[in-house]
């Protein structure tokens, strides 16, 4: 496919592929990577439209296959994310310090507070060494949203740790 023909399909039929993932999804950010998603493919498969009659129809149906695939997606993160928040709070190795023992505690505690989605992205960053496009790949988000989710979850963790900090310092 060339990049003129792909450049039409996108003007023919972007727009009304957006409002329908956007009806499907309801979420902006999942309607924009859904139709990127589309795109790319053409761009990797650029037979795939030869025989194709009706464009519309077939880009329609490939947003929609590629919209339930992000909903599966979603569930099972969603489901594993569930699942290691039960398990918890015992995330840190035991310790003879007792200093360590209470912040290690508060720690756990801490995390536990964050939005589900704010503490993976924190985990992966800091216990696992992620990058930013590596945990992108992994919970299936953009890389800047996983950066954003990182900062907001550093700065809660600040706020929620800052009076255990206040008070290791007065002692």
């Amino acid at each position: 496919m060339s990049p003129r023909e792909l450049e039409r399909l996108y003007d023919d039929h972007a727009s009304a592929l957006f409002a329908f993932l956007l009806n499907l999804t309801r979420d902006e950010a999942d309607t924009r990577d859904a139709l990127q998603e589309v795109f790319s493919r053409l761009v990797n498969r650029p037979d795939v439209m030869k025989d194709v009659r009706d464009e519309r129809g077939f880009l329609l149906r490939m947003a929609h296959r590629l919209a339930l695939d992000g909903f599966r997606r979603r569930e099972v993160r969603d489901r594993n994310h569930a699942a290691l928040a039960e398990e918890g709070s015992d995330l840190f190795a035991p310790t003879p310090d007792p200093d360590e023992t209470a912040f290690r505690r508060e720690l756990a505690l801490a995390l536990g507070q964050l939005p589900m989605d704010q503490r993976a992205v924190v985990h992966l960053k800091l216990w696992e060494g992620l990058t930013f496009e590596a945990i992108s790949s992994a919970l299936y988000i953009p890389a800047n949203t996983a950066a954003s989710r990182y900062r907001y979850g550093i700065d809660k963790l600040q706020g929620l740790l800052r009076p255990f900090y206040d008070e290791i310092r007065t002692h």
